[in-house]
């Protein structure tokens, strides 16, 4: 009995020690894990600088993972309607050729609303939805937005505004399991991102903040006002797009 004793008490004795010495290594591995969390992002953006890679979102991924698969076909800016460039561009970020990623005026004015108790409005550039989409998750919140910003500014550093667009209009969601400008032209218009039209592009545009209960093919009357203003911008946008079009 005693050499059992004895064998027991030097196994509780190891057993702690061996605890503190696989902490060390816990904490290590979890340390590395949000490293490439936090850093990964930043080397994809310069891997996604090459017009030959093709991105794909967050969402696209997460339809993959749990089985229900996408429609995506990516198609390059130069074979994408000026149409929809216009209408995007008015729609979801009037200054994306005059900012550095971030409309600070724009964001300031956000955060004074938010500080006066006052209903806010959206804020978010093209390169910071482009982040949202590539790299975090939707739904709103302070940690998903001090992530997006300097995400924002590095992509508008390193991507050519053209790029910038391109991979924008070929990872936005516009429907359930529809991603792209093309997918989309085909599922609502039975057309290609080369030609769709005025109208069509300015109602894929406003449906953009919300796919799934907006839809683009078959507009109320609400969407059908927001779209025609959209027209308008888009018409009269000439000023606006000198670093999409000369």
């Amino acid at each position: 009995m005693t050499l059992e004793v004895e064998a027991l008490e030097r196994r509780e004795q190891v057993a702690p020690a061996e605890k503190r010495r696989r902490w060390p290594g816990i904490i290590r591995a979890v340390l590395i894990a949000l490293l490439l969390l936090l850093v990964g992002p930043y080397v994809l953006i310069l891997l996604y600088r090459a017009e030959f890679v093709r991105p794909v979102s967050t969402l696209m991924l997460a339809d993959l993972a749990t089985l229900q698969g996408y429609d995506r076909q990516w198609v390059d800016f130069e074979d994408i309607s000026p149409n929809v460039v216009r209408a995007v561009m008015m729609s979801e970020d009037g200054q994306f050729c005059n900012h550095g990623g971030v409309d600070w005026a724009q964001l300031q004015s956000v955060i004074d609303d938010a500080m006066a108790g006052e209903v806010t409005r959206g804020a978010s550039t093209i390169p910071m939805q482009t982040a949202k989409n590539l790299f975090l998750w939707n739904g709103r919140s302070f940690i998903r937005k001090g992530l997006e910003l300097p995400l924002a500014m590095a992509a508008d550093t390193i991507w050519p505004k053209q790029r910038m667009m391109e991979i924008y209009l070929n990872v936005a969601e516009w429907g359930p399991g529809v991603y792209g400008i093309e997918a989309a032209a085909q599922y609502h218009f039975k057309t290609s991102a080369a030609k769709l039209s005025r109208q069509q592009s300015a109602l894929l545009a406003v449906s953009l903040p919300n796919p799934i209960d907006r839809v683009a093919s078959k507009p109320g009357p609400g969407l059908k006002r927001l779209a025609n203003v959209v027209d308008r911008r888009a018409r009269a946008s000439g000023d606006y797009i000198t670093c999409l079009y000369d």
